[in-house]
């Protein structure tokens, strides 16, 4: 490729990192005792993780197909286009830019924000506000992580190979200190979560969790052999993730019982260990976690507008690439405004919960599209090359169309539940007017839009 565009620098195991840097963030502390609170037993939360990983393989057998018959930078976008228009596609990006990806990313950073100020309020930020510091420290954290990348696809890809390995290797640290820790039942058998059990709302929080996995394919013009490297990536990276969040809930519920892994799980088991000094490295594994999340979403999603500028003729400022730092500058600069934005917008104790109602309904639409993609190409494209064509056609993408679809109701009758508290309690909802908003004006611009260049 030219130095005007995407180099294919990353190695397999850039890929693998990429995928587990922005799944195995901080949502798998900030989920499990939620998750663990919405089932009858030790057993049907150990179900739904698994569900959630086979779930996510699916997916990921799907974007194999897709991702290395049309290895280039965007991922999703390049796909809805191929298959459903160019209005379809400028549509995701639409909503991946002011939806989805910042309130992704502005997830993590509030979680961030929590652990930070648990932990370092007393010696660096307290300003009696508590809302107001978690905006402080979530918007610090975009920012730290915007900047780096902008230093390049070097800076980005070993920063985020490093705090992989140090969230892993801190995760399997925890599953260890629960092994050791003293028991004398590992598997409840009564019901001890919510009553009336709700699985629906546990596998939306599950694959939030789960989330991310996809982004692979949106820089997979930046990898190294992508016929080979991608479909390795996605395969290892989903079984790594799914073996990870086993063991994990397995080794809050085995030290804990589900009562206890249905409070704040690591921290608590942490200072059963350690004390005071448990509860704060938890915190600062957590917050590494974070930033990690954040630099993978940040690193891969920029690459989404990057591809809406080479497509469009409006949006061809976007298309920059710089040469000297091999990253979208543009496009980073926005995405780490978009996300600060949203921080600013719901900034409070409980943002972690209104931005999930913000985002997966519309993720899991896309994803749902994303899933009928497969059979509109085979249909209309059959002769497009496919060097790794899914596994058990077409069952596997059914079974993904099929989860994608029950997410999708799951997760807007859990935002319209959030949303009508919102109302009730202040007279309205920003997000729902938000969200619906920025779709009606992303449908307007897309239909509007010019043919390509």
């Amino acid at each position: 490729m030219s130095d005007n565009g995407p180099r294919r620098r990353l190695t397999l195991f850039d890929s693998v990192c990429i995928i587990l840097g922005v799944v195995i963030g901080a949502g798998i502390y900030e989920s499990t005792p939620r998750v663990a609170g919405l089932v009858s037993s030790s057993w049907t939360l150990m179900a739904v993780w698994g569900a959630g990983g086979l779930i996510t393989l699916a997916g990921a057998l799907c974007y194999v197909e897709l991702a290395t018959a049309l290895p280039r930078e965007g991922g999703d976008f390049v796909f809805l286009s191929r298959a459903f228009g160019r209005p379809v596609g400028f549509l995701f990006a639409w909503t991946e830019f002011w939806i989805v990806r910042p309130g992704s990313v502005g997830i993590m950073a509030f979680v961030f924000a929590r652990f930070a100020h648990a932990s370092l309020s007393e010696t660096l930020l307290q300003t009696g506000d508590t809302d107001w510091d978690f905006v402080l420290y979530a918007a610090g954290s975009i920012v730290a992580v915007t900047l780096l990348n902008l230093l390049g696809v070097r800076a980005g890809k070993t920063t985020q190979n490093v705090l992989t390995v140090l969230k892993v290797v801190g995760l399997l640290g925890i599953i260890g200190v629960a092994l050791l820790t003293p028991t004398t039942r590992v598997f409840a058998s009564s019901g001890l979560g919510a009553s009336p059990p709700n699985y629906a709302l546990a596998l939306v929080l599950v694959l939030f969790t789960y989330g991310g996995w996809n982004d692979l394919s949106y820089v997979a013009a930046e990898v190294r052999e992508p016929n080979r490297n991608i479909l390795r990536a996605l395969l290892i990276g989903v079984a790594s993730i799914t073996a990870v969040y086993l063991l994990v809930n397995l080794a809050f519920v085995y030290a804990l019982g589900l009562a206890g892994a249905s409070s704040n799980s690591a921290a608590n088991l942490a200072e059963m260990r350690w004390g005071g000094v448990g509860r704060r490295a938890i915190g600062a594994l957590v917050c590494v976690s974070s930033l990690g999340a954040i630099n993978g979403s940040l690193f891969a999603g920029s690459r989404i507008y990057y591809a809406v500028g080479t497509e469009h003729p409006r949006f061809a400022w976007l298309s920059q690439w710089s040469g000297g730092r091999d990253a979208p500058v543009r496009s980073l600069l926005l995405q780490g405004s978009a996300a600060l934005l949203w921080v600013c917008a719901f900034g409070s104790e409980d943002g972690f919960g209104r931005l999930i109602a913000f985002t997966s309904p519309v993720f899991w639409f896309f994803a749902m599209l994303i899933s009928i993609s497969v059979f509109v190409l085979r249909i209309r494209e059959p002769d497009l090359p496919r060097p790794h064509k899914i596994v058990l056609f077409p069952i596997t993408p059914i079974v993904f169309f099929l989860s994608c679809l029950f997410m999708f109701c799951s997760a807007t009758n859990y935002a319209t539940t959030v949303w009508q508290a919102q109302w009730a309690l202040s007279g309205w909802a920003p997000e729902a007017f938000c969200t619906l908003g920025v779709i009606a004006i992303g449908i307007g611009i897309g239909w509007a839009l010019p043919a390509h260049r």
